[in-house]
C-alpha cells in the first residue's frame, strides 16, 4: 500500500458516515416468531441511546433513521417531534432519514398509494404529509418510502391504475417536500417480492427510477442491498444510478437467499466491495474527492439472534473496512489494463485491493479521532451488553411489560 493510497483511504473515511436503524436496535424477528433480548431496546431514547453508543465506539454514526409510528408519540404533533430531536441530541446523534409507516394498519391490506380503497390512498397520503412536517422539524434532509404495496394473484387488481396511482402520490409528496422542506431528498425503495407475492409495484430500480424520474429532481433510489433476486449485479445498477444522478442511498445488510437482513459482508464481502469499487470509481471519473459522492448510506438489519449492539459495531466496522479497501485500487493502472484490453490485469488490481490488509488504516484514522482501535472488542470488553439487559429486563418488569417491545 501506497502513502498515496493510505492518504486517499484516510481522506474517505472522513467523509463516510453510516446512518442507523432505530429499529436495528429494538426486538423483530420473522412471519414464524421472535426471539427476545434482554439488552434489545423497547422505547425511543433506548434506541438512541443505544445508536450513540455505537457513534461513540465508532466515530462513523452521527445520525439516526427513524420509523414515524414507532419513534414518535403523536405523529402530527409538533412536540412530538421536539420531543425526539431533543432525546437524540442527549445521546451525541441526530435524527436522519425520517421513514412513513403505511404498510401495518389493517387498511392498507391491499396496499397504501395503490390500494382500490381511496379512503387507503388518502390515509396514506395524509400521514406521509404528517412525516414531512416531521422531518422538517427535526432537521432532517431525507424521507424514504418503502411500500409494501402489491397482490398475490393474478388479475387481483389493474396493475397499470395501481402504477399511475402511485405516480400522482409521489409527485405530490416531492413537491410538498420542495415547498416545504428545503434541501431534503425523497428515497425511493424497491424490492421484488414480499409481502406480495405475484406482484409489488415497485419491484426493481427501474419502477423506482420510473417514479424519481415523474416526481421530480428532488427524488432519488434508495439500493436496500438485499432487495433484489438472486444473481442480480447489483454494483452496475449502482454504476447506472450514479452516471444519472439518481443514487440517493443505500441500506446496508447482507443475504443469503433473500432480504435476510444480515450483517454487512457476512456472506459475501467482495460483493460489498465491488459496490464500493463503482462508487470510488466515478468519484475518480468525475474529479470529485475521495468518498465526496454525496450519498447517503444507511443501515438496515434487523435479524433477531446476534446482540443488537454488537451486530451494528459489526456492520459499520465492516463498512468502514470495505470502503476503505475500495480506495486502494490503482485507477491509472486500471484504466491502462481496461483500455488494453488486459482482463486478468484489471480483475488482478481489483482483487488485489480486495485481499489488502487496511487494519493500519484503520487504525491511524482512529486513532486520529480518538477512538477505540478496535470498536466491537471495546463494546464486548466493557461488558455493557450484559448490564443493559439487567436495567432494561427490570425496567420492562416494573412496567407491567411481559417481553420488549417489538416490531416486525
Amino acid at each position: 500500500m501506497s502513502k498515496k493510497q493510505h492518504d486517499a483511504a484516510l481522506e474517505a473515511l472522513d467523509r463516510f458516515k453510516i446512518e442507523l436503524p432505530s429499529w436495528g436496535f429494538a426486538d423483530t424477528g420473522t412471519r414464524f416468531g421472535k426471539f427476545f433480548q434482554d439488552a434489545a431496546a423497547s422505547t425511543t431514547e433506548e434506541k438512541l441511546h443505544d445508536a450513540g453508543l455505537v457513534h461513540e465506539l465508532t466515530g462513523a454514526c452521527p445520525t439516526v433513521a427513524v420509523h414515524v409510528l414507532w419513534d414518535f408519540d403523536e405523529p402530527g404533533n409538533p412536540d412530538s417531534a421536539a420531543a425526539t430531536k431533543k432525546l437524540a441530541k442527549k445521546h451525541g446523534v441526530k435524527i436522519g432519514c425520517i421513514n412513513p409507516n403505511v404498510f401495518q394498519d389493517q387498511q392498507y391490506k391491499l396496499g397504501s398509494f395503490c390500494s382500490p380503497d381511496a379512503n387507503a390512498r388518502k390515509d396514506a397520503m395524509k400521514h406521509t404529509m404528517d412525516s414531512i412536517a416531521l422531518g422538517k422539524a427535526v432537521g432532517s434532509k431525507s424521507m424514504a418510502m418503502w411500500l409494501a404495496d402489491g397482490t398475490n394473484y393474478p388479475g387481483q387488481d389493474n396493475l397499470r391504475r395501481r402504477f399511475n396511482d402511485l405516480k400522482k402520490a409521489v409527485r405530490k409528496m416531492h413537491d410538498k417536500m420542495v415547498k416545504d422542506w428545503k434541501g431534503s431528498t425523497l428515497l425511493i425503495e424497491y424490492k421484488p417480492f414480499e409481502p406480495a407475492f405475484y406482484h409489488t409495484d415497485i419491484p426493481d430500480w427501474g419502477a423506482s427510477l420510473l417514479l424519481c424520474q415523474h416526481a421530480g429532481k428532488n427524488a432519488k433510489v434508495l439500493v436496500d442491498t438485499g432487495h433484489h433476486l438472486p444473481g442480480c449485479n447489483i454494483e452496475q445498477i449502482v454504476a447506472l444510478l450514479l452516471n444519472e444522478g439518481r443514487l440517493g442511498g443505500f441500506h446496508f445488510n447482507d443475504r443469503k437467499y433473500a432480504d435476510d437482513d444480515l450483517t454487512l459482508g457476512s456472506i459475501d464481502p467482495y460483493a460489498v466491495f465491488r459496490i464500493f469499487n463503482e462508487i470510488a470509481q466515478f468519484e475518480f471519473d468525475t474529479g470529485k474527492k475521495p468518498g465526496g459522492a454525496a450519498i447517503d448510506y444507511m443501515v438496515d438489519q434487523s435479524h433477531n439472534l446476534k446482540p443488537k449492539l454488537e451486530a451494528m459495531v459489526q456492520t459499520v466496522c465492516e463498512a468502514q473496512k470495505l470502503f476503505a479497501k475500495a480506495y486502494l485500487v490503482d485507477r491509472a493502472a486500471l484504466a491502462e489494463a481496461q483500455s488494453a484490453g488486459d482482463i486478468v490485469g484489471a480483475e488482478t488490481l481489483l482483487k488485489n485491493a480486495f485481499d489488502a490488509d487496511v487494519t493500519p488504516v484503520l487504525k491511524a484514522w482512529r486513532k486520529q479521532h480518538g477512538l477505540p482501535a478496535d470498536p466491537l472488542r471495546e463494546l464486548r470488553r466493557s461488558n455493557v451488553v450484559a448490564r443493559l439487559g439487567k436495567e432494561r429486563a427490570r425496567a420492562r418488569a416494573e412496567r407491567g411489560e411481559v417481553a420488549s417491545a417489538s416490531y416486525a
